[in-house]
């Protein structure tokens, strides 16, 4: 078991990481930029370490930087969290060049599963079902638009490294992909360094509906069920929540068999995701696969009792899993607490909390790094929360979920806080009956 583990992140999940490394007796290093010189993670390691100057590039992107840290600070392994290098294959590569565990993915694993285009080919080989569409990389715009008129509109077009919404877009006609063509290649350049673009048949009426996973060393896998994540804005997550209302034993069963065929596929190592669209039909279609932990991954810690960074860790330091799926006993459901407006598109609100109070009380759960007089610094993600809950049934989630929201107080900035209390409140969530069209069909 490791001994010392730099935490290669900022925020809640840096947080989240130190807590069970304390439970663990392992000592921690947290890196900051110097915008989060005052933050709770730097506050509660047992070591920190400055990084840089706000900007991600120069700090928590900054890989000779966080060597360096790792090399003073005698840390024998790195946690990267989500975001940031936590599916950066050159940085896990650079870890094990240096002796120091990557807690993820190996180099060769992302770059297999990173490339969403080539790990699309290799989930058709393993036989897990996968979306209509371009045989990998499209190298013009005449290549994409034959694509597009053999499958037959609507289509989408996405960024092979993508992720979080970026370098993607909807596309109904010959026109509309003209427009978006160059649009994605450069979104998807600044945001991921590659401008690489593949399409796929757009399902309509989707669920977005992702199986955790976890694999040893051996590339044994089991699957830890399913959690739903359909309440999107722009392809950003806003709500999940497990089970989803949606599954069936028969679908859980066939999607959970087809995540761990995938993950056993490619021999992988670790905890992971593997993200399905599902359509009306419950026809289900692989997406993609995440190497990293999720930022959802609370509710399902919830509804199988289970510490998902211990379990991260511990595969890792290469012990076995016993290859036992699991399966929700209760109903949890995560609300992401951003500094936005709501009212205002959504538009980000870093500043200063004047006031934070925080529910509590049986099956209330807050991750959060932020604390009354904190700054939220304007250089990171907007999400400053996660409040999850857990009860036996999905009407008693969305009650203790209302209670929570009435009980969630912070004052001197907007948050995304209004908007969840409207969402609980709304017939058609409540019936569980939406897709990942919901926000676009209803006046939240």
């Amino acid at each position: 078991m490791f001994k010392k583990i730099l935490i290669a992140n900022r925020g809640e999940i840096a947080l989240r990481v130190i807590r069970t490394c304390r439970e663990m007796g392992i000592a921690t290093v947290a890196v900051y930029s110097t915008a989060d010189k005052d933050s709770l993670p730097v506050r509660f390691a047992d070591e920190a370490v400055c990084i840089g100057p706000p900007p991600s590039a120069d700090s928590y992107l900054n890989i000779p930087n966080i060597i360096a840290a790792a090399e003073i600070t005698n840390s024998d392994a790195i946690h990267p969290g989500y975001g940031f290098l936590s599916e950066n294959a050159a940085f896990s590569r650079i870890c094990a060049e240096n002796n120091i565990k990557f807690i993820g993915a190996s180099s060769d694993m992302i770059d297999a599963m990173g490339e969403k285009a080539a790990a699309k080919i290799t989930m058709k080989k393993a036989g897990v079902p996968t979306i209509p569409g371009s045989d990998g990389i499209l190298d013009t715009y005449k290549d994409a638009e034959k694509c597009a008129n053999d499958m037959g509109y609507p289509i989408m077009i996405k960024a092979t490294a993508g992720g979080g919404g970026k370098g993607m877009a909807l596309c109904n006609n010959d026109e509309e992909l003209t427009k978006a063509w160059d649009h994605t290649r450069r979104e998807a350049a600044a945001a991921f360094g590659n401008d690489a673009m593949y399409m796929e048949k757009f399902i309509e009426e989707p669920r977005h509906i992702e199986i955790q996973i976890a694999s040893d060393y051996r590339g044994k896998a089991c699957h830890l069920s399913e959690r739903d994540c359909s309440i999107q804005r722009r392809h950003q997550k806003l709500v999940e929540e497990t089970p989803s209302p949606f599954m069936t034993e028969k679908l859980r069963k066939k999607m959970g068999d087809a995540a761990v065929k995938a993950a056993e596929a490619v021999k992988y190592e670790g905890v992971g995701t593997v993200e399905f669209l599902v359509d009306a039909n419950r026809n289900f279609y692989f997406m993609e696969m995440n190497t990293r932990i999720q930022v959802e991954h609370t509710i399902t810690e919830e509804v199988i009792n289970y510490d998902l960074i211990k379990e991260q860790i511990k595969l890792a330091s290469r012990e076995k899993i016993n290859g036992r799926n699991h399966y929700p006993t209760m109903h949890a459901i995560q609300c992401r607490i951003n500094a936005e407006d709501p009212d205002r598109n959504f538009a980000p609100c870093p500043g200063t909390i004047t006031h934070y109070n925080q529910p509590g009380g049986h099956g209330v759960r807050v991750d959060t790094h932020v604390y009354a007089g904190y700054r939220i610094p304007p250089f990171y993600d907007s999400m400053i929360a996660k409040l999850i809950v857990v009860a036996q049934t999905r009407e008693e989630a969305i009650s203790k979920m209302e209670r929570a929201l009435d009980e969630y107080i912070i004052e001197g900035v907007k948050t995304t806080i209004p908007f969840h209390q409207r969402l609980m409140k709304n017939e058609k969530f409540r019936s569980g009956n939406f897709t990942t069209k919901f926000l676009e069909e209803e006046d939240i």
